[in-house]
């Protein structure tokens, strides 16, 4: 016989034999399986009472869903001074913006005072303009026009029968009540007022009107007529004549009315005996006493009164200054 005993298991199953090797290990052993069988099944429970619980609280308290944390690394150190920067960012915007604004302002002023030089220089220029235009006026008022002159005088200008004698009368101005004034010579009406008559005629082609003799200075032959016919009146000349000066003389010399010429200022004599007299070179004749001496500006500059005697070319005339201071009857009133 062996001196060994055959192997027994742990659990004390032989595997030779195929049987428990005792009645008490045996036992043994299933009163341990029958322990963990428990201790299982009481796990088991103990697991399904906690996850009805956990059911029925999530049912009725349900939580939100759950969401995974996001980790931000940490910033460092040097980062922190980053609302520094952004400081000095914005003081940079408005620096920027101030210099904008100054560059603007700068440039407007330099348009202003651009457009003021411009306004100045446009200023200069018109003016110079406007002196060169009067300048001009003052060339044009000197050219002369004697058949201009004549078509604006004429229709003022008339023959003047007195009696037996004939003249010229011109209109220079109207009354408040629209009679209309015209100047003469004395010598001219000088019989027929001398009679007591004051009626005399005034005729320009078929045109016949009659005038009253209203006023009279034989002292410095001048007359003044009226009629009741409105007729336009010339312009007086508010200077003084000088010698060059280009007229045109208008009368009715021997009756012939409308006749026109033309000549210049010979001499201005404000000392004559007589006084103040007028010399002009235009020829006249007997019948241009009385009528006007105009100017290159159609303003009546004196009244043509006499002609030398054996000479040609020396014609008189009284001043129209003269005429307005005697009579008063220049322009309307």
């Amino acid at each position: 016989m062996s001196p060994y005993e055959p192997f027994t298991p742990a659990d004390g199953y032989d595997q030779r034999r195929g049987e428990w090797a005792a009645p008490e290990q045996q036992q043994w052993f299933q009163e341990q399986q029958w322990a963990q069988e428990r201790q299982w099944d009481q796990r088991q429970w103990d697991q399904q009472q906690w996850d009805q619980q956990q059911w029925d609280r999530q049912q009725r308290y349900p939580q939100p869903a759950y969401q995974q944390p996001v980790y931000q690394d940490p910033v460092p150190a040097a980062a922190t001074p980053a609302p520094v920067a952004r400081i000095g960012r914005g003081r940079m915007v408005i620096i920027a913006l101030v210099v904008a604004l100054l560059a603007v302002s700068a440039w407007q002023a330099f348009r202003v005072e651009g457009m003021i030089r411009t306004s100045a220089d446009l200023a200069d220029a018109v003016t110079a303009e406007q002196g060169r235009s009067q300048d001009l006026e003052k060339q044009l008022a000197t050219v002369f026009d004697p058949e201009g002159i004549s078509a604006a005088v004429l229709p003022s200008v008339f023959r003047v029968r007195a009696g037996d004698f004939t003249g010229t009368a011109f209109a220079v101005g109207s009354t408040d009540d629209g009679r209309t004034n015209l100047f003469t010579n004395y010598h001219v009406i000088e019989e027929t007022f001398e009679s007591g008559d004051k009626s005399v005629s005034l005729e320009r082609g078929n045109t016949r009107i009659e005038a009253t003799i209203v006023k009279v200075s034989a002292g410095k032959d001048l007359a003044l007529l009226r009629t009741t016919r409105e007729i336009k009146g010339l312009a007086v000349a508010p200077d003084d004549v000088r010698p060059g000066q280009q007229v045109v003389v208008v009368g009715a010399p021997l009756g012939l009315d409308d006749s026109v010429t033309t000549g210049v200022i010979s001499a201005y004599r404000p000392d004559d005996a007589d006084g103040p007299t007028i010399q002009f070179d235009a020829p006249i004749n007997p019948g241009n006493s009385g009528g006007p001496v105009v100017n290159t500006s159609k303003q009546v500059v004196g009244i043509a009164t006499a002609k030398a005697r054996d000479a040609e070319g020396i014609g008189l005339a009284i001043p129209i200054e003269t005429a307005c201071d005697t009579l008063g009857s220049c322009g309307k009133g």
